[in-house]
């Protein structure tokens, strides 16, 4: 009898340490036989099991989040949309609500929204480590290939391909977004005045208004229409810049930059054309369609235009310096995100959020869908893409892979 009982107390122990919420009620019982081998055995058990159960959690938040930024084309909304496909429908790491939570979140404040909501999900899914490890691994491949470009740019003024193979993937990224907007949509529009506000905020986008505009506007909309219905019924250098210049100006960027890539060349001409003449117009161009055409966060176009600058170490220091307050701000604001959740006025701003999060990505989309669709080919790959994605859930990498090459054929 004793015999039975000392292992069944090791057995719970184990399950405690995993994390099982249904055997934390046994916390107060203890073993009652050979006490000091129990807990020399349960040391080595529990220790060796959560160990290799963190590093299997590890390694699949390195490879998800590696494998998204190799094969995320399209900029931020097409980001989102395979994140929600892989993390949401089939991995099951958190439910669709709370990714919209995240969603809206991230939005709320400046630097890259797709990276930082790869960081806030490797947070989510496993605290300040995963933070860090689902924040590099998605950065590391798209700043890996604009390296790479940015040393082919500097040697022979071009890079060739890079549009044509595009011109292929435009489809594919465009089913993915819409794919994704239905599924999210499901969840975040469920009655008629969230339906009015996602209409509303789309249309305020299409004619130009700024993102955190509409966010905030439909942020306090949806709060005082829930505050409502509750009252009712109750700029060349002639000296190149310094290494430690070129990581402050980027790690400015990042600390306070809303918005698209077309905000973020804003900035770059400010600064390295009119203010520190670095960078010639055509370069900076190039650099910024070379972080449009490339996959992963749009802003490793840093890692162009600090090679072009100062080399590798200037192209190193300013992909750290870009993404750092990204890193930081999800670091810091994440924990007092949770707690404000829970505050009914928090609540019906974010809901509202969410929402105009939904209506940037079907502007995007709107956009994307007018430069895309030039060709009958381009219609042909977007339905069947569409079509292999909604009816037999076909991975999206293996759609883009197809699209690249169809778009490289046709140039050939």
């Amino acid at each position: 009898m004793s015999s039975c009982c000392y292992h069944f107390d090791d057995a719970l122990a184990l399950l405690r340490e995993l994390g099982v919420p249904e055997v934390t009620k046994f916390k107060n019982r203890t073993a009652y036989t050979k006490k000091s081998a129990s807990v020399s055995w349960r040391q080595k058990m529990i220790g060796g099991k959560s160990m290799s159960y963190s590093k299997e959690i590890y390694k699949e938040i390195c490879l998800v989040f590696a494998r998204l930024g190799l094969f995320a084309f399209g900029g931020p909304a097409a980001h989102i949309a395979m994140m929600e496909d892989e993390l949401v429908t089939k991995r099951k790491w958190l439910t669709k609500a709370d990714f919209m939570d995240l969603l809206g979140f991230t939005n709320l404040i400046p630097g890259p929204n797709s990276t930082e909501l790869a960081i806030a999900l490797g947070y989510k899914r496993r605290g300040k480590i995963g933070l860090f490890l689902a924040g590099i691994c998605f950065i590391l491949p798209a700043m890996t290939i604009v390296l790479l470009l940015a040393m082919f740019y500097k040697q022979y003024g071009e890079v060739p391909l890079i549009e044509a193979i595009f011109a292929g993937i435009k489809p594919v990224i465009l089913a993915v977004i819409i794919q994704a907007l239905f599924r999210l949509g499901q969840t975040t529009i469920q009655d008629v005045r969230s339906l009015l506000l996602f209409l509303a905020a789309w249309l305020l986008s299409l004619f130009g208004i700024g993102e955190i505009t509409v966010l905030l506007l439909a942020g306090l909309a949806m709060l005082l229409m829930q505050q409502l219905s509750k009252w009712r019924t109750r700029h060349l250098a002639v000296e190149p810049m310094s290494l430690t210049l070129v990581f402050l100006t980027f790690l400015k960027i990042g600390s306070v930059l809303y918005g698209s890539g077309y905000v973020l060349l804003a900035f770059l001409q400010a600064e390295f054309i009119e203010r520190y003449a670095a960078l010639t117009s055509t370069q900076l161009l190039d650099a910024v369609a070379i972080g449009q055409f490339t996959p992963g966060p749009v802003f490793t176009t840093a890692t162009f235009v600090g090679y072009l600058i100062q080399g590798v170490p200037g192209a190193l220091l300013a992909t750290v310096g870009i993404f750092l307050p990204s890193f930081l701000l999800i670091l810091l604001l994440h924990p007092l995100f949770n707690k404000l959740r829970a505050s009914k006025i928090f609540a019906g701003i974010l809901d509202g959020i969410t929402v105009a999060s939904l209506a940037l990505m079907a502007s995007v989309s709107w956009q994307l869908g007018l430069a895309t669709f030039v060709s009958w080919v381009s219609v042909i790959l977007f339905g069947i893409s569409l079509i292999a994605l909604t009816r037999f859930k076909l991975n999206s990498s293996y759609l883009i892979i197809m699209g690249g090459c169809i778009g490289w054929l046709l140039t050939v």
